[in-house]
């Protein structure tokens, strides 16, 4: 389902839908964070996507993560929250979803890069290599946010 996103756009459509979503900023032992390129809008994303009735933010993010890459992973903390009502995802069925989502940090465990129908090119990347890398602004500050340490961000 492709989608268009939009960040403190004045011109963009009103939010119909508020989800519950987790992304993970994975690193592994090297230092490197997992990175996808989404199917949906073709640009770099850190692995994620809405909560299911029954999971908590950690097993979401794990689950997306897993689903996504093909990594198992650990949760071991949280970068912060970021629920922009200025940032949306509009979708092609209408639906236009307002960002609320959980940054958590996790550690691979196991498992094998792959890609799935949300990502066409899966990764490891030197953190010094992402700053190139096409990606929506909230998705570079929620690395920004993890890279300068900062523990939990509120956005």
């Amino acid at each position: 389902m492709p989608r268009r996103d939009y960040e403190d756009d004045p011109n963009a459509p009103k939010a119909n839908s508020l989800v519950p979503a987790a992304s993970t900023i994975v690193v592994d032992s090297a230092g490197r964070v997992l990175l996808q390129r989404r199917t949906d809008n073709g640009m770099w994303a850190l692995p994620g996507g809405k909560m299911e009735l029954g999971e908590s933010i950690g097993e979401c993010a794990a689950r997306e993560t897993l689903e996504e890459t093909g990594i198992v992973v650990e949760i071991t903390g949280i970068v912060g929250t970021y629920t922009n009502p200025g940032h949306v995802f509009a979708y092609d069925d209408g639906e236009v979803r307002q960002e609320f989502s959980i940054c958590l940090l996790a550690r691979p465990v196991s498992g094998t890069l792959r890609t799935s129908n949300e990502s066409f090119e899966v990764a490891w990347f030197a953190p010094d290599a992402i700053e190139g890398l096409t990606m929506v602004p909230s998705i570079r500050k929620r690395i920004n946010d993890w890279l300068a340490g900062q523990g939990p961000v509120i956005r």
